[in-house]
């Protein structure tokens, strides 16, 4: 008997099954509004704990209570401004940008670094999947090469943007894809360790049972190893995606592209003592599309992993 007799009954019994149950969905929906309660009150904790601390720093003249220490950060409105100031600057127009309120044209500048980030993780979650199987199934590989992957993310990032844009465009190519690259460089990682982790996870009993059928080494990999590994590479993925998003705004501020919420930012920075509200709603902007670049990767995560999850 063969492991595609064992294994096709199995897959066409579970065709009918695919679609979620209402049960599925209550769970996913269920999910959902936990998120967006804890999301919402964390923000409202942090709002909560910013004004507190001025109004501290304002009831102490910036010194630790009963001491006179200072605090590590003035409260002044020129250092930390008012949330609701944040929040109306947001809602002004902003000069240079047709009547576009600050929330519009952050939120166009975000959508251009999260475009850059997705196809980056895309390329850095490919060629993670690649190497993690190359490592797995070549012991001398990964002996040899793993070590050099490890070493590879202690290189200093704002050091190896500029190389990259300088490569990039000496080979000709736009500064976005030097963007892309480094976006990639830094998913990549995430995506190899913890793509390995699940592809070493199946139990020594059930790959004696492959092989007890005869089973190859590729059908092992195809029917074992990657189902079990999907966990481990969605972990990986939130984790890359986190790093995509970082790696992005780095990028524009090395590569010059004039667009992004990198550039924002930077130039925000430029005008920080005559509007420090304006870096503090980039930042904030910024920091609200790498939560949902990461949410995006849960949500295909529970998608995917319903039915384990139901039956987990």
């Amino acid at each position: 008997m063969t492991q595609t007799t064992l294994v096709r009954p199995l897959a066409l019994n579970n065709k009918a099954s695919r679609a979620p149950t209402p049960h599925q969905w209550a769970q996913l929906r269920k999910s959902v509004f936990r998120f967006i309660f804890i999301f919402a009150g964390a923000i409202m904790a942090a709002a909560l704990l910013w004004e507190g601390y001025k109004a501290l720093g304002a009831a102490t003249g910036d010194l630790i209570p009963f001491t006179g220490i200072p605090l590590p950060v003035s409260s002044s409105d020129n250092a930390m401004p008012h949330i609701w100031t944040i929040l109306t600057a947001l809602s002004e127009p902003t000069t240079g940008a047709g009547g576009q309120s600050l929330f519009g044209y952050l939120v166009s500048q975000l959508s251009v670094t999260l475009r850059e980030a997705g196809i980056g993780l895309l390329i850095g979650a490919a060629l993670g999947c690649v190497l993690a199987v190359l490592l797995r199934e070549l012991i001398i590989l990964e002996r040899g090469l793993l070590p050099w992957l490890v070493m590879s993310q202690t290189i200093p990032l704002v050091a190896l943007a500029p190389i990259i844009v300088v490569w990039a465009g000496a080979a000709g190519l736009p500064s976005w894809v030097a963007v892309t690259i480094i976006s990639a460089y830094l998913s990549f990682f995430p995506v190899v360790i913890n793509m390995l982790t699940g592809l070493n996870s199946p139990d020594p009993v059930q790959v004696e049972l492959m092989h007890s059928v005869s089973a190859s080494r590729l059908q092992v990999l195809w029917w074992l190893r990657f189902p079990s590994a999907i966990p481990n590479l969605f972990t990986g993925l939130r984790l890359a995606a986190t790093a995509s998003v970082i790696g992005a705004i780095v990028g524009e501020l090395s590569a010059g592209t004039g667009l992004g919420i990198g550039r924002a930012i930077l130039t925000a920075a430029y005008y920080y003592s005559n509007a420090p509200e304006t870096l503090y709603a980039a930042v904030l902007v910024a920091a609200l599309g790498g939560v949902l670049f990461v949410q995006i990767i849960t949500l295909v995560e529970a998608l995917v992993l319903r039915k384990r999850n139901t039956h987990g």
